[in-house]
């Protein structure tokens, strides 16, 4: 299985299309209204995916929070999910 990381440009950068910043994102240093990508917590959505067949959405949104160090709530992981 190879790792997100080693993909380059697996996460492209996205035009920023509101004032909230989802989660695996932030904002551009040179242009407020592009968001680039945070590979370390893309890499976690794309496992609680996995995880969230076998456990609560809260469970799964405090494993994400304890490993990538960002806040997300449960509904916040929802969205997050659907939205990728």
């Amino acid at each position: 299985m190879t790792s997100l990381m080693e993909q380059p440009n697996q996460f492209p950068n996205r035009r920023r299309k509101s004032r909230i910043i989802p989660f695996g994102y932030k904002q551009s240093e040179t242009d407020d209204k592009v968001l680039e990508p945070i590979p370390q917590e893309l890499e976690a959505l794309e496992q609680a995916k996995v995880y969230l067949d076998n456990s609560s959405y809260r469970e799964v949104a405090s494993w994400v929070t304890k490993k990538t160090g960002r806040y997300i709530s449960h509904v916040g992981l929802l969205k997050a999910i659907n939205r990728y």
